[in-house]
């Protein structure tokens, strides 16, 4: 599908902005419904809502009007939530690492990552097959909220700013 350069670019940027910004929205406004969107804490998991909310937003603006056209951003969107629990696990629990620097410089690339990606694709988007990234979404939307408001036991979950990133990890 194409997208104008300009268009996607300014999208992109926006897309970037509206993730640093919704980082701290629930320490603004604690409440149940800014936690859905928010990270509640430092955890890794909670921090895949800055890749899903805003990414789910811009394909949805950038393909307004495209009947199909969003399906490709969808199958890419749970593909960067997981690499983005990848990387934050290699940096934070493996490595130890905890310079906000890095955790920006991988926010802006799994995003662009994201960006380059869905325009990859092209149509025509028709069968059963492209109703499987609706559901991957729609399933990923409901286990952040799940996992928000009824979080499990485990590191992947776990507040890394409280506990510190150097954990043992489990044999």
């Amino acid at each position: 599908m194409f997208y104008p350069k300009r268009q996607l670019i300014i999208t992109w940027i926006a897309t970037l902005l509206a993730g640093f910004v919704l980082h701290f929205v629930y320490e603004w406004c604690p409440n149940a419904v800014t936690a859905l969107f928010s990270p509640i804490n430092e955890s890794l998991w909670e921090h895949i809502k800055l890749i899903f909310w805003p990414f789910l937003g811009a394909a949805l603006i950038l393909n307004r009007d495209r009947p199909g056209g969003v399906r490709p951003w969808l199958l890419v969107l749970p593909l960067l939530c997981a690499l983005t629990l990848v990387l934050g696990w290699v940096y934070h629990v493996t490595l130890g690492g905890e310079a906000m620097w890095v955790d920006i410089a991988l926010y802006v690339l799994v995003m662009t990552l994201g960006f380059w990606l869905a325009t990859r694709f092209s149509g025509p988007f028709k069968g059963v097959k492209w109703l499987l990234p609706i559901l991957a979404a729609a399933v990923l939307a409901a286990l952040i909220g799940w996992f928000t408001l009824y979080p499990p036991e485990g590191l992947l979950f776990r507040d890394l700013a409280a506990v510190g990133s150097w954990l043992p990890l489990p044999c």
